[in-house]
């Protein structure tokens, strides 16, 4: 890390001082790590994230609360009841204010929550005989607890941890796309400007051969049509020119988009020298993503919420409830005389709510959340069979890809040997212009096709490190300091 932190101030500074610069691969991947938009999103993803899971994690403790009316002025009728049985009208005027303070917490075993509280309630008439009164709840202990319902704290202990371990794995997933976005820019950009390169090269090459034609030509030494074959090598050569400058600005503009570099006018993508040494085994590598990738995480988060999701519906299917309340109440005209003598308080409340006919309504909820696990297990159980599939498919193209990447460095060789010896070959008029231009197509193909093979090589290894989250030079796996990341 440290490493990595020097190489982008070192690459920074060289941005201040010039407006040429040489990219290298590495530092493309670490600033698009650090500017990009997409890890900027992927940042606030995981910010979410844990935020959510701070959430969960406060439902589990202890919640503090104060309630309070402060005041509640009432002036109005209402009905009364008298004596005899008829009603009247009472005209109302009164001043209240009360007041609570709980200590809330809920009980993950059981489902149920458990209060200790104390209130205090004050009341005025405004009328009358204008008197005052009192009422405290000294102290109080409420549990209120579903008897047959869905324990929801329960299923979101099993289900949040394993939300927030996904989305910290996704992370560093989305970091290691990142840097295959930013190898696609890079290479997009290496072989346009290697295109420009390999234009310059065919039109020196070109007006050379062009002029010494010219003077064979004067001599008889070679027709007319091959004079003109040449002229037309080199005005091909010039659009090609025209093309491929447009193809490499048009790159370059996307590169520094992308990783959030301005102030630079020229940049020059350096050639990798070296690729990585491995050779992977496709057990090892699904292994390692089984065990890292948020893939994995997310089918047991997917098969916990379709379980819960049943639970809520059989839970429902009745309702039984229980509210039980002890603690101490005292009444009185003064403040002072509110807590002598308390009194005992006790509730205890158990509802009931059964259904007696709802034509098969619960029962349906019931048969539609199987029904939906069902559908989920399946489509996870495609799922897994794809994701392994295109792992086998990735492992093997890179273990291919090395040896496809040899091949193409070395025919890119023979091709540039090729092409120098047909020239003198030509200058000495042993060689028609027919192979000499098929000598050139055969050069320029193959130097296009050993920046292709190299491309794909970084791409593949950085599509395997994405999915197991391992880097397999260091043989570590990749993670990353979150609470920083997240700047608790």
């Amino acid at each position: 890390m440290r490493k990595a932190v020097l190489l982008l101030q070192v690459f920074c500074f060289q941005l201040s001082v010039a407006t040429t610069c040489n990219l290298t691969l590495e530092e493309t991947i670490l600033r698009a790590r650090t500017h990009s938009v997409e890890a900027a999103v992927a940042l606030n993803e995981l910010r979410v994230a844990y935020w959510e899971y701070r959430t969960y994690q406060a439902n589990l403790l202890p919640e503090i609360n104060f309630n309070a009316t402060l005041p509640s002025y009432n002036k109005t009728y209402s009905a009364y009841q008298q004596e005899d049985g008829s009603y009247t009208f009472v005209r109302n005027n009164n001043l209240c204010m009360m007041g609570n303070v709980s200590i809330d917490q809920n009980i993950w075993l059981t489902g149920g929550k458990i209060s200790l509280s104390t209130s205090l309630d004050y009341m005025q008439q405004l009328n009358g005989d204008k008197t005052k009164r009192f009422m405290s709840v000294p102290i109080a202990l409420t549990l209120t607890q579903p008897i047959f319902g869905v324990n929801n704290v329960k299923w979101s202990r099993k289900i949040d941890p394993l939300r927030y371990q996904e989305a910290k794995a996704s992370f560093i997933s989305e970091t290691e796309n990142v840097a295959i976005v930013a190898i696609n820019y890079f290479f997009n950009l290496l072989l346009a400007r290697e295109n420009v390169n390999i234009s310059k090269q065919n039109i020196n090459n070109a007006e050379r051969l062009y002029e010494v034609a010219k003077a064979k030509r004067e001599m008889g030494k070679i027709s007319e049509n091959d004079l003109l074959q040449l002229k037309l090598n080199l005005l091909n050569a010039q659009a090609d020119l025209t093309n491929n400058e447009s193809a490499m600005k048009s790159a370059m503009f996307k590169l520094c988009s992308f990783i959030d570099l301005n102030g630079v006018d020229e940049v020059i993508p350096i050639v990798p020298d070296s690729v990585p040494n491995v050779e992977l085994q496709y057990q090892e590598i699904l292994d390692k993503a089984l065990s890292n990738n948020p893939f994995a995480l997310n089918i047991s988060r997917r098969r916990l919420e379709a379980d819960y999701e049943v639970a809520k519906a059989k839970g429902n299917m009745r309702e039984i409830s229980l509210y039980a309340q002890v603690g101490f109440t005292g009444t009185g005209n003064t403040f002072s005389r509110v807590y002598d003598p308390l009194k005992d308080n006790q509730v205890v409340e158990v509802g009931v709510k059964i259904p007696i006919l709802d034509w098969g309504k619960r029962k349906g909820k019931v048969k539609v959340a199987q029904s939906n696990k069902d559908v989920v297990e399946n489509k996870l159980r495609k799922e897994e069979m794809d994701f392994n599939q295109n792992l086998f498919i990735l492992t093997e193209q890179f273990n291919n890809q090395r040896q496809q990447l040899k091949i193409a460095q070395e025919a890119d060789e023979i091709a540039q040997r090729r092409y120098h010896t047909n020239v003198e070959t030509f200058m000495l008029g042993k060689l028609s212009t027919l192979d000499l231009n098929d000598a050139q197509s055969s050069k320029d193909q193959a130097r296009q096709k050993c920046i292709n093979e190299l491309y794909y090589y970084w791409n593949y290894y950085y599509q395997l490190r994405s999915i197991t989250l391992w880097d397999f030079e260091r043989n570590c796996s990749i993670d990353a300091d979150f609470d920083k990341i997240i700047d608790i």
